[in-house]
């Protein structure tokens, strides 16, 4: 060993200190979540395009205490700003430029001849110094060459100046002498400005590690060249570790300072959903997970029982059942002869078998123009994402399929649910009845209008999914915000607003096949600023005719409301 090294208690100091000099940060401290801030971005706005690194690096946080010399180095920062803020306050007093602010305003109002038609508003707005009321008087003028309006403009300016160093005088107690003019007063507001901006993102960099907020530009004028570029290495730092984490936890990145996102990010996405979901149930001796059904099933049981008439024998305890038969010939015998072993079926013993009944659903996100307001497109996304992750860890057996429900019904792939967007309003009129006959080749769905609802499409495309299943055990899963607004009748698809019932009757129909089918359906109603009761009548009238039920849901909770039903469901399945 080094002897520098023997004499050096680093790694002791570096312990209590909880740095480590060789991993950054250290080893034991959790990653950062980078993954889920993208997520995010894509559930808002459908598309990474717009995440740069700089985004990625803001959303992080760290722990600061883990980077060597952060903390020395924003403190000798902070020290060198406070130090330059006090002696500008000890150096000035503010009273004489307040004061020839004051004057300058007043001088030039008073110059001003004003049209008679606006005298008594100009004078108003003088006295109450309201810069937004001479804007006003400006607007009326209408005419930029006259020379009120640009009488007004500079008198605007004036006062403009005099909020500045009014401000200046209330925010920071000066206690010299040197007197400022009005524009030595707008410098030093600046500079004071300035450094109370860095000092807040030099806090927000100690607490969080986040470097990238510091504006370098501005550091750059107070800051020594040694302390920028010391500042620089360790945002370099930070940065190679946010990217180091960012391709462990799935993030690819395009060498163009873009990200985007793998499979193994989406899985880690929604395990983290599903664990936050989960942290909110009640705590229970029994667990989350269902028992499955005892009987003819392919998995075994520890459990045994005796043979009876039309039991598989694939299933036969064989060890248990030759030590029965052991026994019993062992007592049937006479001593000293030879014993054969004959099993007979009341020596056979059987092993219980469960089953696990697979369920079959699928989820229709509405993603009519309606989804927009509040955001809720976000948490039906998020809810999709959630219960496939649910699925996959929990039930691989069952079946499930998304389909996006908007004028017409699309089904959708897992990779494509994050970047569904709700379609955009093309028409505003208060009454809208059209039609579109999708048979005839000129017409392309391109040019139909898509931001209506048509619940009946994507009824009629969950059932031909559900219809392939071999379970009993069928559900829909409707999540939307109210009436449907679009329906189908032969090849020609109806948009009709406000609600027609020959729309709702369409609907129901579908629904009643599905009824007919064995599938039940449930609504996960959204609360909307235009529901009305209506909506929620018909809601209960479709989920009456399939055996199912509505649940009224605000949009943030929405994830969870599902995952927990479908829980439920499967607990009821099995029982």
């Amino acid at each position: 060993m080094d002897p520098q090294e023997a004499q050096t208690p680093g790694g002791i100091v570096h312990t209590y200190q909880r740095y480590d000099p060789v991993n950054f940060p250290s080893p034991t401290a959790p990653p950062p979540d980078l993954v889920s801030p993208m997520m995010e971005h894509l559930l808002q706005f459908g598309d990474t395009d717009e995440f740069t690194e700089e985004q990625l690096a803001n959303a992080v946080r760290l722990d600061a205490s883990q980077i060597a010399g952060l903390g020395p180095s924003i403190n000798a920062l902070k020290q060198m700003l406070l130090e330059r803020k006090r002696k500008i306050l000890e150096t000035y007093e503010t009273a004489a430029a307040q004061k020839a602010a004051e004057r300058a305003f007043r001088d030039a109002a008073q110059k001003v001849r004003p049209p008679k038609k606006l005298a008594s508003e100009y004078r108003k707005a003088v006295k109450e110094e309201q810069i937004a009321d001479l804007e006003s008087l400006y607007f009326k003028v209408g005419d930029d060459t006259d020379d009120f309006a640009r009488e007004l403009v500079l008198v605007s300016g004036l006062l403009g100046e005099k909020y500045q160093v009014d401000e200046l005088a209330a925010k920071h107690d000066f206690t010299g002498r040197q007197k400022l003019t009005v524009p030595e007063a707008l410098d030093v507001k600046d500079e004071l400005d300035t450094i109370d901006k860095l000092l807040k993102q030099l806090d927000e960099a100690k607490k969080t590690a986040q470097l990238a907020i510091i504006d370098m530009e501005d550091l750059e004028k107070f800051a020594e060249p040694g302390d920028i570029e010391n500042l620089k290495a360790l945002q370099q730092q930070v940065e190679d570790y946010i990217r180091e984490q960012a391709e462990k936890q799935g993030l690819e990145g395009d060498g163009a300072g873009k990200y985007r996102l793998t499979p193994k990010a989406l899985r880690l996405f929604q395990s983290k959903v599903l664990t936050q979901i989960f942290s909110e149930l009640q705590a229970s001796r029994s667990g989350r997970h269902p028992d499955a059904v005892t009987g003819e099933g392919a998995v075994e049981s520890a459990k045994t029982k005796p043979y009876e008439f039309g039991d598989s024998v694939s299933q036969m305890d064989i060890p248990a059942s030759i030590v029965n038969a052991l026994v019993r010939t062992a007592g049937e015998a006479p001593e000293g002869s030879p014993r054969a072993v004959r099993m007979k079926p009341e020596d056979i013993l059987i092993h219980h078998t469960r089953v696990n009944p697979k369920a079959a659903t699928c989820v229709l996100l509405d993603m009519s123009g309606s989804m927009r307001y509040d955001g809720q497109y976000v948490n039906v996304k998020r809810m999709g994402l959630a219960l496939d992750g649910l699925i996959r860890s929990e039930y691989p057996g069952d079946f499930l399929q998304f389909i996006e429900m908007y004028t017409f019904a699309k089904p959708r792939h897992l990779s494509e649910i994050a970047g569904l967007m709700p379609k955009p309003v093309t028409i505003f009129n208060p009454v809208v009845r059209l039609k579109a006959d999708m048979s005839n080749p000129n017409v392309s769905e391109f040019g139909v209008p898509h931001h209506f609802t048509n619940i009946q499409h994507a009824l009629q495309t969950a059932r031909r999914f559900l219809a392939t299943q071999d379970t009993p055990n069928r559900q829909v899963v409707l999540i939307t915000d109210g009436l449907p607004t679009a329906h189908f009748e032969g090849s020609t698809v109806y948009m009709l607003y406000p609600p027609d019932p020959r729309t709702e009757n369409a609907t129901m129909r579908e629904a009643l096949l599905c009824a007919r089918e064995g599938i039940t359906i449930n609504i996960f109603l959204i609360s909307n600023w235009n529901q009305s009761q209506e909506d929620v009548q018909f809601a209960y009238r479709m989920a009456r005719a399939t055996k199912g039920r509505v649940v009224f849901t605000a949009g943030r909770d929405l994830d969870r409301f599902v995952i927990w039903d479908y829980i439920k469901r499967r607990k009821q399945i099995i029982s």
